[in-house]
């Protein structure tokens, strides 16, 4: 009888997991017999990881409130632990970013992992690791560079390095695609070419978008701050409101939300941003783009803030007026894992480079200057030569040596 239920399991199983089974059979063996022989993997329990110390003093709550109190504690302490690596500056903020960005992709490529362990992959998870490596390599190679433009030229081994930083970055990329290559199996082609597109997909989604969030702090802390404030100041007010007001369930995924959370936690962080952008725009601290000063060897905020960061006044149409009655001059308007809290963090972190690529971001003059600098003398004389002649025939060179 158990045979004949078995064979039915089969029977009725979709085409996909028929493939499966069907690459995996060596002599009549199948993935699911070496299962069998496999130890058996005991089913997910939920704990409670909770701190005892909590779980003591909220004994006497229910449930619900009993989360109410961890999520908000939880969430303190989280905002606390912001606000201090801001404070600690712009390497301390990179360092982080990093760690974040491993732990995310750690979480994702484990899910894939534990689905597939069982067919015993080989080098799956060391060639997963290697390829967040060499991405690494690759994108904060190019930050250094960037960013670091002085410091580099004036070291020899970083000055060779980044020289040939993109072909060292392709060939140890084509390493790494060489060892996937020698590691797959016959029985296991499509598995392993499948996870080997999660893997890539995975480094897309968190190194990639983290690697923004990076060239997003250089172009001001503003750019930093506001939107992932924007995105906690979203998940609190959401849950504030759906935990009072909420009554009609927003998506199947996640029967917790509600429209009610959904709704209040939008005009919520409307309005904070709106105020958090306002008071942000009056620091140049927060405003100016960081800088590496060669000559203290430290990061450097100071600019003349440009016209975006100051305020300006709009005629609002007749007809809006009329509607809305308000002078606008005048008028200020618990917890998963790391990829649930920094999924939205990666979304909008591209979104913001890409306006910043797009309405804000110009030619910045000091690194025209620090690239001119490292031209041969011929070449630079030439571009000078020729800035001179453009400058005078507009008339600009001339004007400036009749005033002096």
């Amino acid at each position: 009888m158990t045979e004949l239920r078995q064979r039915s399991f089969r029977e009725d199983a979709p085409p996909e997991d028929k493939e499966l089974e069907s690459e995996a059979k060596i002599d009549g063996e199948t993935a699911s017999d070496s299962e069998s022989r496999a130890d058996p993997v005991p089913p997910p329990t939920s704990v409670d990881d909770t701190p005892e110390v909590l779980n003591r003093a909220l004994s006497n709550l229910s449930s619900r409130w009993k989360n109410w109190w961890v999520r908000g504690i939880l969430t303190l302490a989280m905002i606390a632990f912001f606000f201090i690596i801001i404070y600690l500056g712009p390497m301390v903020l990179m360092m982080i970013v990093m760690c974040v960005q491993i732990k995310c992709f750690h979480e994702i490529i484990t899910i894939g992992y534990n689905v597939y362990h069982s067919y015993d992959l080989p080098w799956f998870r060391t060639l997963s690791w290697y390829f967040l490596l060499c991405v690494n390599y690759f994108f904060y190679g190019e930050t250094v560079t960037d960013y670091f433009f002085t410091l580099v030229q004036r070291e020899e081994p970083l000055r060779i390095l980044s020289k040939y930083h993109r072909f060292i970055s392709f060939t140890l990329y084509l390493t790494g695609f060489c060892m996937f290559v020698l590691s797959l199996v016959k029985k296991h082609y499509r598995l392993q070419f499948y996870m080997f597109g999660w893997t890539h997909v995975t480094l897309l989604i968190v190194v990639t978008q983290s690697h923004l969030v990076i060239h997003n702090l250089f172009e001001g802390m503003i750019w930093f701050i506001v939107p992932i404030s924007c995105v906690i100041c979203n998940d609190i007010m959401a849950y504030m409101f759906g935990f009072f007001f909420g009554r009609t369930p927003l998506i199947k995924l996640s029967p917790k939300k509600t429209w009610e959370g959904f709704i209040g936690g939008f005009f919520a962080t409307v309005v904070f941003g709106l105020l958090l952008s306002y008071v942000m725009s009056g620091y140049r601290c927060f405003v100016c783009p960081v800088e590496y000063n060669n000559d203290t060897n430290s990061f450097t905020v100071d600019c003349e803030p440009s016209d975006l960061f100051r305020l300006q006044e709009y005629n609002i149409p007749g007809v809006i007026q009329s509607v809305v009655g308000w002078d606008f001059a005048n008028t200020i308007p618990g917890h998963g894992g790391i990829m649930d809290r920094f999924d939205c963090q990666y979304l909008m972190a591209t979104f913001v480079n890409v306006y910043i690529a797009s309405f804000i971001r110009g030619p910045n003059p000091s690194k025209l200057i620090q690239q001119f600098l490292t031209l041969r003398p011929d070449q630079q004389l030439h571009i000078f030569n020729t800035l001179k002649s453009h400058l005078t025939d507009k008339g600009i060179l001339t004007s400036a040596l009749e005033d002096e």
